[in-house]
Order: C-alpha cells, then structure tokens, then sequence
C-alpha cells in the first residue's frame, strides 16, 4: 500500500499579515520530512474563493517548491480544475509538463471540476455542463503531451488551431491521470475513462470495497475507453490522520482538525452562504461542534490501530490512502511527529510485501489495459504537408502593396519596424 498526504492549506481565522506565509512554510517543511521518511506522494489541490478552507489556489507554484526539496515523493496536481474557464487546456499541458520536468519525472495529474457555486460561478462556468467540459478539456491536454505538433482542436468548449504545446513531460506519453470523486458514480467515470480514482468521501473499509470492486471490474471491462494514451489503474482514498501511542491524546492532536475539515468542506459545498471576506467558519464551527459526529478517521489512533484499519483497506483493494492531517487548527509540532511514528512502526508493517503485490496486480491488468488501449480513438496525427506554417506578423503584406508600403503603414500604428538587417531587434510598443 502507498500512502499520500494532501494540502488544501487550510487556515481557520482570525488570520494575521503572515498567516498564509506561515502556512505554506510549515506545509513545505511537511513534505520535506515525508519525502525523506518513505511517504509516497504529496496532492495540492487548485480551489478559488474557499476561504479558510484551501488557500492553495497555484499549487503548481506549491508543489514545484516542494519537488525541489524533495528527491523521491511525488507530486500530485490534485486537482487541476479542467474545465476551460478556469485554465485552458494548452495551459494545463504546460504547467503539468513542466511539473514533471521539474521534478524529474514525478508529477501526477489529478483532474476535476469542482461543485462550489463561488468557483464555478466565480469563473462563468455552467454547473450543468461542467461534466462534458472536463471530458473535452482532459482528452485534448493529454493529447497536447503527447501529439507533436498538437493538430488543433474545433470543439463544444473551446477551440485552438495546430500548435506543438511544449514543452512536453518526461513521463511518455505523460503523467498519471486521476480524477477527483465524491461519489461511487464519479468512480465509475474514472473507470470508464482508464484514470485514477482519487476518492475524497471518507468511506469505511467495508464500502472501500465496493467501491474498488466495481472500480476494477469496469476497468476490466469493454466500458473502460481510456481519455488519455495511458491507463492509470489506481484508486486512492482519504482519511483524517494523528498518530500516538495514546489514542486519547491521538484524537485530542487530529480530531478537531479532521472535524473542522469536513465542516468548513460542508459549508462551502453544501449548506453554507459565504459572505467574501466576512465570513468566520472557524466561528460557526465552533458553535456547531457539539452537534458534529465524533472526530474519528480511519487514520487517527495509536500505531497498531491504524496497521489493522488499513490492512482492511489493503485487502479491500485500496491502492493508497491519502491523510488529511494539514487540517483547521492542527499545529506543524503535531504533524511532524505523527509523520515520525507512522513511518516508523505503521509504514513497515503495511509496506513488507508490496513489491510483490504491485507484480500481481500489473500481471493480472496487463491484457485488459492492452484491450482497453485498443479500443481507444486515436486523434489523428497531422502529417509533414498538413502542418501549417505560422507566418510573423512582421510578414503580413496587404495584398497589392509593396513590402516597403506596407512597412510605412505598420510604422504609422505605433510599431517600429527595422531595417532588413535581421540583427536589428523588432519590437512591437507594448507588446513586450
């Protein structure tokens, strides 16, 4: 089993003028550490307007700091918001490829599209179509990694002419696909699609099981149509996460954290009203708390409860469990301790046999991922005569004028033109 921790970069108020600084420091720091104690990956999701909830509005800008910390972690987009009014596709291709070049090769691509009325409205995007959006925009990125040139795109959502997106990812054909689900449904999407399931609902492992039982029986399946030219099969899910040796003091570091989270998660998503920039959740928390389930995730409590709770994922076919343990008030001091006595008592034990599981599990998906590859529809790769030339502007001629005339004209708006010696600079005022 591969264990992630994920970084919404929370911060309850009252905040102060270095309270995000802070924030991003410490959650660095974190990573660090996991990366030199044996964690697996490190997720940063984008999210918008979120206030006390995610902060972590660039984690591209996040999660390249931490890759050059780090040596072995990785590093986990998760979620770029796809649908193209938040990021254009191209940009996404971008960002995502040079993450990978980075961090030499160890960039994951988590995708999404969220379901909070201040993002999707905050960026014009329509709730109902958000789904088809996401499918557009995932299939022509992945494309753009791995298509040289990219042959241009005319669809639903957008629209680019042929372009080579660069640069391209050092993972061929590119990163590790997952999407971000919230329900058994977005799970089978995921399957359907040949990507990762990246599970944020805080299932028991008995439901876990269900859900990775029909996860890989639809990967194993003719529905799964991969989006991307790899298949990713992996599901992941999250929990709340502090360990120590008393289980009373466990819940007393990560409970109130773990609790806050899904509050302040609620509010936004479900049954809150954000007024922006006056809203104390911390405070609504607060007076709510009594009424809230207990604080138990299946990863706080002592190191022998967390060995047996994830051993029920393990075998209920649970690739990774992600912890949320950077959550409401838990302090830095807190987290990296619990970090400590995980890797050192908790990781050993559920890491014995994985190589061998990981050789089981690639000999027994190997024919379906091969089958499902083949009945995938290609984009059609341009050849060497379609490719189209992009001529300069400096270039443009009006049909019937001479070059010199229509150089004048060009001077006449504002734009300094050269001489025809090519090591005179051309330079377009304002458009530097």
């Amino acid at each position: 089993m591969r264990f992630g921790l994920i970084y919404e970069l929370q911060l309850p108020r009252p905040w102060d003028a270095d309270s995000e600084h802070r924030l991003v420091q410490d959650a660095l720091s974190e990573v660090e550490a996991a990366d030199r104690l044996g964690f697996d990956y490190v997720w940063a999701n984008e999210h918008h307007f979120l206030e006390e909830y995610a902060h972590n509005s660039a984690p591209e800008v996040f999660l390249a700091a931490a890759a050059g910390r780090t040596s072995r972690i990785h590093v986990g987009h998760a979620v770029v918001l796809s649908p193209p009014g938040y990021n254009h596709p191209a940009r996404v291709a971008e960002r995502i490829a040079m993450l990978d070049l980075v961090s030499s090769g160890r960039a994951e691509w988590g995708t999404g599209s969220s379901a909070s009325r201040a993002e999707l409205e905050g960026f014009n995007i329509d709730p109902a179509r958000k789904k088809q959006m996401w499918a557009e925009a995932t299939e022509q990125t992945a494309n753009m990694m791995a298509m040289t040139p990219y042959p241009g795109f005319k669809g639903a959502f957008f629209s680019m002419p042929v372009r080579n997106v660069i640069p391209k990812p050092l993972q061929k054909p590119h990163p590790p696909i997952w999407l971000a689900c919230s329900n058994k449904e977005t799970i089978h999407v995921a399957a359907r699609n040949g990507v990762g399931a990246l599970a944020f609902a805080f299932v028991d492992p008995a439901e876990a099981a269900k859900w990775a039982g029909e996860y890989y029986d639809i990967i194993k399946s003719e529905q799964c149509v991969p989006i991307g030219h790899a298949v990713n099969a992996n599901i992941a899910m999250a929990t709340g996460f502090s360990v120590h040796h008393d289980e009373a003091e466990a819940i007393r570091r990560g409970g109130e954290g773990f609790q806050f989270f899904g509050f302040a998660l609620g509010h936004h998503y479900v049954y809150g009203e954000q007024v922006p920039g006056r809203t104390n959740i911390w405070e609504r928390f607060e007076r709510a708390r009594d009424a809230l389930p207990p604080p138990i995730g299946n990863g706080i409590g002592t190191p022998a409860q967390l060995i047996d709770r994830l051993t029920q994922y393990q075998d209920a076919g649970v690739d990774q469990v992600i912890f949320v343990q950077q959550a409401g008030r838990n302090t830095h001091e807190d987290i990296i301790a619990s970090l400590e006595l995980f890797a050192a008592e908790v990781m050993p034990v559920m890491k014995a046999d994985q190589a061998a599981r990981d050789a089981r599990k690639q000999a027994e998906l190997a024919p379906y991922i091969e089958a499902a590859m083949q009945r995938k529809q290609w984009m059609r790769p341009l050849a060497a005569h379609e490719i189209p030339p992009i001529p300069a502007y400096g270039r443009s001629v009006v049909a019937g004028e001479s070059l010199p005339t229509a150089l004048a004209a060009r001077r006449g708006g504002g734009i300094h033109i050269p001489s025809e010696d090519p090591s005179e600079r051309v330079r377009a005022a304002g458009d530097d």
